[in-house]
């Protein structure tokens, strides 16, 4: 059967995903595999540029990402980049860099073409095979990608500037330290004045699925805790239970943060900021819990990919 290979440069993190179908037709992936990279660094400043040392990891892990998927002998590899590139003043040096260093092409992909995809790699997901009213909430590095599901079709769709490392840039003065007192207030003003702006309808009630680093490195956490594969943990996450965790995390200073066992020591300085994003949307919205999904992106573009050949 045909194999893609989708390279996804992402703010905080770059990975790839090498997927096929099945006889069955069913998407499924030989190859998964992520690197920390944080290319982001200051895209929470007025004009966003990215610096030459998130350009050269970023350029480091594309390349050693894409030897990794060669060795399966993908029909097609896509490299494609969302917020932080989008964004950057300097998103097309980048952008070059990558194709002078492998000979691949980069995509940016918009806001909203960023969040259909995201949508398509979720209808993907076996486990939400039975569903077909629900929202979607990707929260990555520079933005949050907010979809509503009727019937399965996407009937909303926005990009808002709301990712992790955006809103630690602009609103915590301190990252090293504490989370602040008021932080998670601040947060959630913010997340309410977005939400509203973009007049994403939160009103239908719907089954809320969550996507992303934050949620995958709750899972991770709690997986430790319990002495238990990721797999073995409940995708069910309740709010109450990231309330908790944020509690717990919080008050520790970012070298405390990063020795807690499960938590990526680079995502250490945001993973407050993320909790306090997600507690505010569930607030917003009037929901109790996510249901956590693997299934983003980059299963979105090779679905696509694989429907050209």
């Amino acid at each position: 059967m045909p194999a893609v290979a989708v390279i996804d440069v992402g703010s905080n993190t770059i990975k790839v995903l090498v997927a096929a179908r099945t006889a069955g037709g069913r998407l499924t992936a030989r190859k998964i595999h992520t690197l920390e990279a944080r290319i982001s660094s200051g895209i929470g400043a007025a004009a966003p540029r990215l610096s030459a040392e998130g350009m050269a990891r970023g350029v480091a892990a594309v390349r050693e990402l894409a030897a990794e998927a060669a060795e399966l002998a993908p029909d097609r590899t896509l490299v494609v980049a969302t917020s932080a590139v989008r964004d950057a003043e300097n998103g097309a040096e980048f952008c070059a860099r990558i194709q002078a260093a492998t000979g691949l092409e980069v995509r940016i992909l918009g806001g909203e073409e960023e969040a259909q995809l995201i949508g398509r790699g979720l209808l993907c997901d076996p486990a939400l095979a039975g569903e077909e009213d629900f929202y979607v909430f990707d929260l990555g590095g520079g933005s949050l990608e907010c979809l509503g599901f009727r019937a399965r079709k996407v009937v909303q769709a926005v990009s808002l500037p709301l990712g992790c490392v955006r809103l630690t840039e602009q609103l915590i003065a301190d990252p090293a330290g504490p989370f602040p007192d008021g932080a998670a207030a601040a947060i959630a003003a913010v997340v309410r004045s977005h939400v509203s702006s973009a007049n994403f309808s939160l009103s239908d009630p719907a089954a809320v699925v969550g996507t992303g680093g934050t949620l995958t490195t709750v899972r991770t956490v709690l997986a430790v805790r319990a002495g238990q594969t990721l797999d073995q943990t409940d995708a069910r996450l309740p709010v109450a239970l990231l309330r908790e965790m944020l509690a717990r995390i919080g008050p520790l200073p970012l070298e405390a943060r990063r020795a807690v066992p499960g938590l990526p020591p680079g995502r250490a300085d945001v993973f407050p900021a993320a909790l306090a994003t997600l507690i505010a949307l569930a607030e917003l919205g009037g929901f109790a819990a996510y249901v956590h999904s693997l299934y983003n992106l980059r299963w979105g573009l090779a679905a696509e990919a694989l429907a050209g050949l």
